[in-house]
């Protein structure tokens, strides 16, 4: 992405709203009389945040599991159905050639026809004949057997494949639930605090926010700035698209997403496919050091993997936050880092690819 371009993002994104980050000791107000510290609450919010998000990623990669299964529940009804189809035809065809074994079963042998026959050649051409149709019976016989067979593994593998995805409904159902009550709990602490609270708790925050952000700017830990790879660009510019659009857990578009519902259809979108979930893209995608990032790459967050940002360049991420909040342009810090994983692996850089 183009230095112009992240500058018009940066300056159209929106700032308004709460991110959750670090804590710093010096942040920390004193209690109001009668009221719980500024800082306690916050750490309450952070930590239901947080198992919400945590509850969303195992709602999020129980559906993708539940996807893939009911596509091979279907793929294997199909299958079934297709070699039961098969299996009838070889059924009427092993019929036809038992009722003809059955009306010639008083006919002469070939032998004796050919000893007593007028003309050999002739008894010899229809012996070659009834040899053929001998074969035929026993191929018949032999697709029948098979085909039998293929259908009763088949059906097994569909009982079993329809026994997993009712198991995988269940658990994604439980999954929903523990995903509504952890939002109940933030909405019930949040509904509980005052204006004034509410106000102290998000300057506290922002406050966190900043002190992480200036810590690992400083550091240089982030190295200098680079260019996107061709398809990181495509990523990057779809994310952008986005922006403004709410957040929703468990969705992935178009007019709503979560945190890695948004980077799962980003990549998507610029032709390289990854996992739904950010533990799953934590995991399985190539790792990359926080001072080679690149626009595009993805940063993880949290000791468990269970929020993940799409870098954008200069030391901030796109990313659709929490419940409530609209994707927007963050600090990389917004969140404690756990690292950062590149989709694309080594793909060079858009300029280089030219």
């Amino acid at each position: 992405m183009s230095g112009r371009l992240l500058r018009l993002v940066c300056t159209a994104a929106v700032a308004a709203g709460t991110v959750l980050a670090p804590l710093p000791a010096t942040a920390v107000p004193e209690p109001g009389t009668g009221e719980r510290p500024v800082s306690e609450l916050l750490t309450d919010l952070q930590r239901l945040y947080r198992e919400a998000e945590r509850a969303t990623e195992t709602y999020d990669a129980t559906e993708e599991k539940l996807t893939k299964q009911r596509a091979e529940v279907e793929r294997l009804d199909t299958e079934l159905t297709r070699t039961r189809l098969a299996l009838r035809d070889s059924r009427g065809a092993a019929g036809r050639l038992a009722r003809e074994q059955y009306q010639n079963s008083t006919a002469l042998s070939p032998y004796v026809r050919l000893l007593l026959a007028r003309d050999p050649q002739q008894a010899l051409d229809e012996g070659h004949v009834i040899g053929q149709l001998a074969q035929e019976r026993a191929k018949t016989v032999g697709r029948l057997t098979g085909t039998e067979k293929k259908a009763a593994d088949l059906a097994r593998k569909a009982r079993k494949a329809l026994d997993e995805q009712l198991t995988l409904d269940a658990r994604q159902k439980k999954n929903r639930d523990d995903v509504q009550k952890r939002l109940r709990d933030v909405e019930e602490l949040l509904a509980s605090l005052t204006p004034q609270q509410i106000a102290a708790v998000g300057e506290l925050e922002k406050s966190g926010v900043d002190t992480a952000q200036r810590s690992l700017v400083t550091s240089g830990a982030l190295g200098d700035e680079r260019e996107p790879s061709r398809a990181g660009d495509r990523a990057l510019r779809y994310a952008v698209q986005q922006l403004g659009k709410p957040y929703r857990w468990g969705a992935a578009g178009p007019e709503s997403y979560d945190c890695s519902g948004l980077t799962s259809q980003a990549w998507a979108h610029a032709g390289t496919p990854v996992p739904r979930t950010s533990q799953e893209q934590w995991a399985r995608l190539p790792r990359v050091p926080l001072d080679r990032l690149r626009p595009g790459d993805l940063v993880v967050y949290f000791p468990e993997a269970t929020h993940v940002a799409m870098y954008l360049g200069a030391g901030k991420v796109i990313q659709a936050p929490r419940t409530g909040e609209r994707i927007k342009v963050s600090p990389i810090a917004s969140y404690p880092v756990l690292g950062a994983v590149r989709p694309d692996g080594d793909q060079a850089p858009a300029t280089e690819a030219r």
